[in-house]
C-alpha cells in the first residue's frame, strides 16, 4: 500500500466510525447494554479459536489466556450492567430559583455527561486481550456511547483482526450500527489516525517514549483532545523493619511471584523492593527456588529486556542476588539485583527505572527515616505497597510518615498486598501522576473509567419537550439524579 493510499484507508476508516457514532450515541442504555453483553457472549463463543491465535503470536500459557479473555467479557458485562442503572451519566437538575442567594436569579439547570465521540484505542502489548481490541479502553468507550477505532498492537496483529471479526458479527447480529468498530494496522496509521478532525478521544498502554510522542500529538492538534495514556510504573514495595523480620521467607517468595508473574511483563509489577539491610530478606532471596522461566511476549520485548537489566547491572554499587546462566537467554530465568537505599537516592533517574521482565532491585535501607526521602524522589507510580506488622508501633510511625508521601506519588497504595492481580471492580483506580499516566484524574481499569469518554452538557431553561429523556422532573427511564 502506498503513502496515500494509506492515508485514504484511514480517512475511510475514521469517517465510517464517526458515521456509527452519531447513531450509537443516541441509543438508549438498555440497547447498548444489550450489544455489548451480545458481543461478550460472542467472544466466550469464539474463545478456544481465539486462544489458539493468542498463543502462536505471544508466547503466552493457555491458562494465562482463558483467564484474561474471562476478564475481557467480564469487563464488558460489569459495563453493561452499569450504564443500565444510569449513575455514570451524573445528572444534576437546578430548578429555576428567584430568590437565589448570589444576588441574582438562579435559572433552570440540567446537567449530563455525553458521549464524547469517536475514540482511537492503541492496543496494548502484554495483554492481548484485556488491553486489546475488546480491552477496557474499547469496553468503557463503547458503554459510554462512542463508536471505536483500534489500532491494533504489533505483536498480535492476526489476533486483533481476529477479535475484530467476532465484535462486528456479534454487534450486527444485535442491530448495532455498521462501523462500531474498525481496526487499523502500522505505527503511522496510528498516528494519522490521532490526527484526524474526527477523532475525539484517544488512549494507549505502553511505553513512556512510545506514550508521551503520542500525547504531544494530540495536544498540538488544531482541536487538541484528551488522551489517557498509561506509559510506566516501578511500583516500590516498602517492608517496614518489625515485617521483615517476622516473614523474611515470605517475602522472598511472594516477591519472587510478583516480579515473575506474567514473566514480569505487567505494569503493576513492583520493580523496586525496599528492606531493613540487617534482615535475612536478601539471603532468603538468594536461596529461594524461581520459577521456570518462559519466553517473552516477543523478540522484540526480550531485546529490549536484556538492554535494560544490562543497563542496571553495570551501575556501580548494583550487584546480583539471584541470577542463572540463562538470565540473559530466551527465555530469561528470574534476575534479582540489590543496592542500597544510598546509592538510589545519589542517581535515582538511573536505578529508579522499570524493567519489563522477570527482574527486580532489593534495595535497603538503615535508617527507615530514609525512606521518606527516597518516596520523595519517586516520579508518578500506578501503585505503591506498604508490608508491616499492625502490632508493632515502629512499624505503624514509619508507615504514618511515608503514607502522605506516596498518597502524593500513586493511585492504588497498597497495604500486606502485591500489586499484581488487577481486579475489575467498581472502586478500581488504575492510574496515577505522570509519568505513570498522562491523566492522573482517571483511571483505566474498572467501571469509573467510562467517564473518560464522557463530556458534561447543561440544558439551560429548556422545556421538557426537547429535554433528553434523562433530564426529565417526570424522570421516565428511571435514571438517579440530584435534584435542587
Amino acid at each position: 500500500m502506498t503513502e496515500s493510499q494509506a492515508v485514504a484507508s484511514i480517512e475511510d476508516t475514521v469517517v465510517k466510525v464517526a458515521g456509527a457514532a452519531t447513531v450509537w450515541a443516541a441509543t438508549s442504555e438498555a440497547e447498548r447494554a444489550r450489544v455489548i453483553r451480545a458481543i461478550a457472549d460472542a467472544l466466550d463463543a469464539a474463545g478456544d479459536s481465539l486462544i489458539r491465535i493468542a498463543q502462536e503470536e505471544t508466547n503466552l500459557p493457555t491458562p494465562r489466556l482463558q483467564g484474561e479473555l474471562k476478564r475481557t467479557t467480564f469487563q464488558l458485562r460489569i459495563f453493561a450492567e452499569t450504564i443500565e442503572k444510569g449513575e455514570y451519566l451524573g445528572v444534576i437538575i437546578d430548578h429555576a430559583d428567584p430568590e437565589w442567594p448570589m444576588g441574582a436569579p438562579r435559572p433552570d439547570l440540567r446537567r449530563m455527561l455525553v458521549p464524547i465521540g469517536p475514540v482511537l484505542v492503541f492496543s496494548a502489548s502484554n495483554f492481548p486481550f484485556a488491553f486489546s481490541v475488546a480491552g477496557g479502553d474499547t469496553a468503557a468507550a463503547l458503554a459510554a456511547g462512542n463508536a471505536v477505532v483500534v489500532k491494533a498492537h504489533s505483536g498480535h496483529p492476526k489476533l486483533s483482526d481476529a477479535t475484530a471479526a467476532v465484535i462486528a458479527d456479534a454487534a450486527a447480529r444485535a442491530g448495532a450500527p455498521e462501523g462500531l468498530l474498525e481496526v487499523i494496522h502500522g505505527q503511522q496509521e496510528g498516528v494519522d489516525a490521532l490526527k484526524h478532525p474526527a477523532i475525539k478521544a484517544a488512549s494507549f498502554t505502553g511505553s513512556i517514549p512510545g506514550g508521551r510522542a503520542l500525547f504531544d500529538i494530540a495536544n498540538a492538534r488544531p482541536e487538541p483532545i484528551p488522551f489517557y495514556g498509561e506509559l510506566g510504573s516501578v511500583n516500590p514495595a516498602f517492608f517496614m523493619p518489625a515485617a521483615a523480620t517476622a516473614r523474611p521467607g515470605e517475602i522472598a517468595d511472594g516477591y519472587l511471584g510478583s516480579i515473575t508473574g506474567s514473566q514480569g511483563q505487567l505494569c503493576t509489577k513492583p520493580g523496586l523492593l525496599f528492606v531493613p539491610e540487617d534482615s535475612t530478606v536478601v539471603e532468603s532471596l538468594r536461596v529461594a527456588t524461581s520459577p521456570s522461566p518462559a519466553p517473552l511476549l516477543n523478540e522484540r520485548i526480550q531485546e529490549s529486556y536484556v538492554r535494560e537489566l544490562q543497563r542496571i547491572q553495570a551501575v556501580e554499587g548494583v550487584d546480583t542476588i539471584k541470577s542463572g546462566d540463562n538470565s540473559l537467554a530466551d527465555p530469561p530465568e528470574a534476575t534479582v539485583l540489590f543496592t542500597s537505599i544510598d546509592q538510589v537516592l545519589a542517581d535515582p533517574e538511573t536505578l529508579i527505572a522499570e524493567i519489563f521482565g522477570p527482574a527486580g532491585v532489593v534495595v535497603t535501607y538503615s535508617d527507615p527515616a530514609s525512606l521518606t526521602e527516597v518516596a520523595k524522589a519517586l516520579d508518578g507510580q500506578l501503585t505503591s505497597t506498604i508490608f508491616a506488622e499492625a502490632e508493632s508501633d515502629s512499624d505503624l510511625e514509619v508507615a504514618r510518615d511515608l503514607l502522605p508521601i506516596l498518597r502524593e506519588k500513586a493511585g492504588r497504595l497498597l497495604w500486606n498486598q502485591w500489586p499484581t492481580g488487577l481486579s475489575v471492580t467498581y472502586a478500581q483506580q488504575h492510574g496515577g501522576p505522570y509519568p505513570a499516566t498522562t491523566a492522573p484524574t482517571t483511571t483505566a481499569v474498572g467501571t469509573t473509567s467510562i467517564a473518560r469518554f464522557l463530556r458534561p452538557v447543561v440544558f439551560q431553561n429548556f422545556p421538557e419537550a426537547l429535554l433528553p429523556a434523562q433530564l426529565h422532573d417526570s424522570n421516565p427511564l428511571g435514571i438517579p439524579q440530584q435534584v435542587n
